[in-house]
């Protein structure tokens, strides 16, 4: 109809009034038109464009096969009625995820259904709505006929549909991360079902009906809340892998072990105190985390006392599958509480009666990103970044949380504190600091009533009272003669101050001045939770700079600054206020606060010396090392080293690695962005997440590891020559205060310029007899998997499917027929460099299968196996379009 045409036109911005920009925006559209599909979901604005195309260029759009958009797009909602014209859509994904809060969480899509006519769409095989606000499944995907995968993971559903089963194609299902508490008995009809992943749920039984699912090979229920399995789930035949971890099991069938094909079973974390022997003795089992041989809780016993309670150790398994740290996970918390160890190191204890219901914690540990982890001036980071979900919910008793920290050896009075952020702010806890028996380190521990993010910090020593109307007195616990002295009727309401002090030496002044005569007090901060200015003056006392005293006092040379509270501008307020003098202090009277400083000297612009020595006192000292494995040269190691710790650090890698000298120091803030660039014909993977117009990012942290390891390549053929190039490092945002005497010290044609290091990759020497290794210098040989009927898989088809593979890269190599050995060999070879590793294994497998003529559908049926469906049918598409172009010349020369 015209009047929708008309809205389209409106939404799009193609009206008469868009004038030249908008006849150009159709133009932009069309380049995203690739043979049969359109993968929109790349762009903020896909929805924008899917549009555009379909205004412009129906006739093509309506042909699409596989079609991917973000559901983050505000215009999904018009995009959707779209959708049933495609009536050859074989693919469709519409997932969130694609955008990020200020927290750096995914964002979930804004899909919540679909429209009714989706169900029309009789091609389609494969349906992606994960991450998305889904409370329900959508009815029309029930009249779906050649659905074959179906995923819907990170959304909210409560219940599948009881009719669930008539999606009789079905062979992959997904609904990880929802909030199922039950299934359907339908369940059991899904006769074709290969791969069932219901992790990270609220079920709390199965039904008997999950045992008619024959041709299952994997099926994933960890992370729910159930206590028991049916013994039906020994009917499944074909099964493969079984995932059971994280859960409340107290018993399992001694039948699964007779399962003819399970190569693994896991049933780690969950509350087994005796395993059918049968069980027990299968080499594929996995049973850390469980209270084995344990007795059963006395129903009488003192629930105070936290006997019985259950204890999760949530490490890495002992094979080579799971990653060595777990970064991400679950566990369930019940109303009897549990201690919970997770392999990084943190602790967790939930006293009986703190959660009445059983409770899915998630948890994940973060990089800090500075854009919201907002660092106060003279804070050091000590931790990564710790998420904890659901975030909000109240526990009926605190929860105790031990948080590992690097100790910070090197700075003085200072503490130590857990900060929380609540969703709007950041607030330190009370923290107690622990040292670990055996292994001495550092733990933070604090007490909490909901779970949000947490993090530990060292801060300026804090101290704090409550001002009554009466007056009150704070002293300083760093400096005792630092005094603050509040009089009767300073307040109307009880309001609460902290105070905070920064001693600086003499000998810190003079070297920053230069001027053997500057003398300054400890710096003194004052805080209050009010705007509202104290009714009376309030007496402060410092200390007289160091080689002051009342007797040899200069009055002249004696000034009191007052800074904001950024330190941004220091004003010289002698003048303004009352000084009295004593033998060793000073004393005068305020209204409000902020910082406070003393400064004793000859010179007259006294606040732009004190601006400079205080961001100086903000800064570290530091070099780059950038470093060559001995072995491998084009693995580099770069890292930005506090001074003091260059000599150890070197001394560390100097086995594995070698390089040029470190960097001349330079200087830079805590949470300070910088970057590294690949120069003079090094070049990297400009497809990291960490890599910004080519250059890699980094944020220093003091007393974290600001260091990456990754591998280089070089556009120049290195058979003939070695390649000599160079690593250079950049500052990123500058820091408005950044002070005058750190901007002359950047040199070169960039203003940002930091330092540049020589990096050297070796010329080529193959070994005689040998054929240089797939990953050699990362030059690929050729290759032409399959023949030219059946259509090829070349080397950049295979390179672009690595893009795609991940963490599964050792479940696709065994099912690709490599043995254990060898992935094991590939996972060391390359360790610490997961895109080798998958590159490694999947060139490993092309070369010993290159002359198979049926090479390629045993790729697909591996990436079937292996549960990414995504990747087969992407492989499947490229053999199509190769068997099409072959027709095509056949039918061009006539034969």
């Amino acid at each position: 109809p015209m009047d929708e045409m008309q809205k389209m036109a409106e939404l799009l911005g193609i009206g008469d009034e868009c004038g030249e920009e908008a006849s150009r925006a159709p133009v932009l559209a069309g380049s995203c038109l690739a043979d049969n599909r359109l993968n929109l979901d790349v762009y903020p604005d896909g929805c924008r464009r899917f549009l555009q195309l379909f205004e412009g260029r129906r006739g093509e759009v309506v042909q699409v096969e596989f079609l991917r958009l973000s559901s983050n797009d505000r215009l999904l909602g018009t995009t959707l009625g779209i959708l049933p014209h495609l009536k050859h859509l074989k693919s469709l994904v519409l997932k969130g995820g694609h955008a990020r809060d200020e927290f750096g969480s995914c964002q979930h899509g804004s899909l919540t259904s679909l429209p009714p006519d989706v169900g029309n769409l009789r091609c389609l095989t494969h349906l992606d709505l994960s991450f998305n606000s889904l409370s329900t499944l959508p009815s029309c995907i029930l009249h779906l006929p050649s659905l074959r995968v179906l995923l819907v993971s990170h959304n909210s559903l409560v219940a599948l549909p009881e009719d669930v089963g008539s999606l009789s194609k079905l062979t992959f299902f997904s609904a990880m991360k929802n909030q199922l508490k039950d299934l359907p008995q339908s369940i059991g009809e899904l006769a074709m079902l290969q791969h069932l992943d219901l992790s990270e749920n609220a079920l709390e039984f199965l039904p008997e009906e999950v045992g008619n699912l024959h041709n299952c090979t994997d099926l994933d229920l960890s992370g729910n809340c159930l206590s028991s399995i049916p013994d039906s789930l020994a009917n499944l035949k074909s099964l493969r892998r079984l995932h059971l971890h994280s859960n409340l099991l107290v018993t399992v069938p001694a039948s699964l072990a007779s399962l003819p094909n399970l190569s693994r079973l896991d049933l780690q974390n969950n509350c087994l105190r005796a395993v059918p022997l049968e069980i027990q003795t299968s080499p594929f089992v996995r049973l850390r985390g469980n209270p084995l041989g344990g007795t059963e809780p006395s129903p009488q016993a003192d629930e105070s006392s936290g006997g019985g309670l259950r204890s999760l150790f949530l490490a890495s398994g002992e094979d080579s599958v799971i990653h060595s740290c777990i970064s991400s996970g679950s566990f369930t918390v019940t109303s009897e509480g549990c201690k919970v160890v997770l392999a990084c190191g943190i602790h967790f204890y939930f006293p009986p009666g703190a959660a009445s219901d059983p409770l899915r914690i998630y948890f994940r540990t973060l990089a800090p990103d500075p854009q919201w982890v907002k660092l106060r001036h003279h804070d050091v980071l000590l931790s990564r970044v710790l998420e904890l979900q659901p975030h909000g919910v109240k526990f009926h008793q605190e929860v105790q949380i031990w948080m590992p920290y690097a100790s910070p050896q090197t700075l003085h009075q200072r503490e130590v504190v857990v900060r929380t952020f609540s969703g709007q702010s950041w607030s330190d806890l009370r923290t107690r600091v622990e040292q670990k028996r055996k292994s001495k380190k550092h733990v933070a521990h604090c007490s909490v009533l909901h779970f949000s993010w947490f993090l530990v910090v060292s801060r300026l020593v804090q101290n704090e009272c409550k001002v009554p109307t009466e007056g009150t007195l704070l002293f300083s616990s760093v400096d005792p003669n630092i005094k603050v002295t509040f009089p009767p009727g300073v307040t109307e309401e009880t309001r609460r101050v902290k105070l905070q002090v920064l001693p600086v030496s003499a000998k810190e002044i003079e070297e920053i001045t230069a001027d053997a005569g500057c003398r300054a007090s400890p710096l003194l901060c004052l805080s209050q939770d009010t705007l509202v200015d104290f009714l009376r003056p309030v007496r402060i006392q410092l200390p007289l700079p160091p080689g002051v005293t009342g007797l040899n006092l200069d009055r002249s040379r004696l000034h009191l600054l007052h800074g904001d509270l950024e330190g941004q501008t220091w004003a010289d307020i002698t003048s303004q206020v009352v000084l009295e003098f004593t033998h060793i202090y000073a004393v005068f009277e305020v209204t409000h606060f902020s910082w406070y400083w003393l400064w004793y000297t000859t010179k007259t612009y006294i606040g732009g010396i004190a601006k400079k020595v205080y961001e100086r006192l903000r800064m570290y000292q530091v070099n780059f090392i950038a470093l060559q494995r001995k072995k491998d040269p084009e693995q580099v190691l770069l890292q930005c080293v506090p001074k003091h710790k260059v000599d150890p650090v070197l001394k560390k890698l100097q086995d594995r690695y070698r390089g040029p000298e470190p960097s001349d120091m330079v200087e830079m803030f805590e949470g300070e962005q910088f970057f590294a660039a690949f120069e003079r014909g090094i070049s990297i993977d400009m497809d990291r997440p960490d890599c910004v117009d080519g250059r890699l990012s980094f944020i220093f942290y003091s007393h974290l590891k600001n260091m990456k390891e990754i591998y280089v390549t070089s556009p120049v053929d290195r058979k003939g020559q070695a390649v000599k190039g160079q690593v250079s490092f950049y500052r990123g945002a500058v820091p408005e205060s950044i002070p005058e005497d750190a901007s002359r010290r950047r040199k070169g044609p960039d203003s940002l310029w930091l330092a540049t290091l020589p990096i050297k990759l070796p010329r080529l020497k193959p070994r005689w007899g040998e054929n240089p290794g797939p990953l050699n210098g990362f030059s690929f040989p050729p290759l032409n998997l399959g023949n030219a009927e059946t259509g090829y898989l070349t080397q950049a088809n295979l390179l672009s499917i690595a893009r795609r593979v991940g963490a599964d890269w050792q479940t696709i190599g065994l099912n690709l027929g490599l043995t254990y050995q060898q992935i094991e060999r590939i996972g060391y070879n390359n360790r610490e460099d997961l895109d080798k590793q998958i590159l490694d294994m999947l060139f490993s497998w092309a070369q010993q299968n290159s002359e198979d003529p049926d090479c390629v559908s045993k790729l697909i049926t591996a990436m079937k196996e292996s549960g990414r469906q995504d990747i087969a049918d992407e492989i499947e598409t490229i053999i199509e379009l190769g068997q099409q172009k072959y027709r095509e010349s056949i039918r061009r020369v006539g034969l």
